[in-house]
């Protein structure tokens, strides 16, 4: 079963975003570019090398280099459980 992004930042998954540089097959001179994101737990990132290592394995493009920031989006002092919501007309 998969979980929910709310669910994954609040077990301290943060979301990741990754930049590839990669040579074209056919152009070795040539470089392009690839942006991936997923939510992904630091500093360990195994979501961005099993991704690395799918890339090196099944993608023709070897890579030139990889950057990538990462940003938790719940901070402990962001979240608070409501018990009750309260409307007025």
């Amino acid at each position: 079963m998969e979980q929910s992004e709310t669910e994954l930042m609040l077990k301290g998954y943060g979301l990741t975003t990754a930049n590839f540089f990669y040579h074209m097959p056919d152009h070795a001179h040539v470089l392009n570019t690839f942006i991936w994101q997923d939510y992904d737990i630091a500093p360990d990132h195994p979501r961005l090398f099993k991704f690395i290592e799918f890339w090196q394995e099944e993608i023709e493009g070897p890579l030139h280099s990889v950057s990538f920031t990462h940003r938790k989006m719940i901070r402990p002092g962001e979240w608070r459980q409501v018990v009750g919501e309260f409307r007025l007309n």
